[in-house]
């Protein structure tokens, strides 16, 4: 099996990014892992998803993005067609209001068995759950993308996206929820195996109220 796993550079102020420091200690696990960091920046970073996926085909792919305040390692669920920049990107983009894909579907579904991966954390210590929304800023940008490349381009290809909590270095002086790199790396690869061997994903409730 081809796995493909994405980080990101720091941003917003950030020395570093605990998606990619974690997407770097992840351990193959009998797969062939191929690792990618992706730029900051809207449109370079769908590009250089695009780019990775002309050269080889991939069974997996699986995004990781930085969500600081979350307490847990939170599989997407749903992808929405809108860039609605919060704070400017690394190349000081900041769209408002604009499509992802101009045309494009409104949302797209995580093609990852989200349930079952939380289930999975959760069974081995890792606070996990799924979430419902991966913002209007890079994170979503490119988990959008990657859906839109596997709809039209690649199909076949299993593809989603996770966010994961600051590391506890980046945590320190604003007291916020964090978890050590070596968790979060642990929890990708605890994604990365149930997502290969799960073809339909739990029947549980992962709904919320709001």
């Amino acid at each position: 099996m081809d796995v493909l796993l994405t980080g990101f550079e720091p941003f917003g102020g950030e020395l570093t990014n605990p998606s990619w420091d974690a997407v770097q200690a992840v351990r193959s696990d009998g797969h062939r892992l191929t690792k990618l960091r992706l730029p900051c920046v809207f449109g370079e970073s769908v590009a250089a998803v695009r780019d990775a996926l002309a050269v080889r085909r991939y069974d997996l792919v699986v995004c990781v993005g930085q969500a600081g305040g979350r307490d847990g390692v939170t599989p997407e669920r749903v992808a929405v067609n809108l860039d609605d920049a919060r704070i400017p990107d690394n190349a000081g983009g900041q769209p408002i209001d604009e499509p992802v894909v101009p045309g494009g579907p409104a949302a797209y579904f995580t093609g990852l068995p989200v349930k079952a991966c939380v289930a999975a954390l959760a069974a081995d210590g890792i606070p996990a759950s799924v979430s419902h929304s991966a913002g209007t800023f890079v994170c979503n940008h490119v988990f959008y993308g990657l859906m839109h490349l596997v709809a039209t381009e690649h199909p076949g290809v299993r593809g989603g996206f996770v966010h994961v909590p600051f590391s506890p270095e980046q945590a320190e002086a604003g007291g916020h929820p964090s978890l050590p790199v070596a968790t979060t790396a642990r929890a990708l690869e605890l994604i990365v195996r149930t997502s290969l061997s799960t073809s339909v994903d739990l029947r549980a409730t992962a709904g919320t109220l709001h």
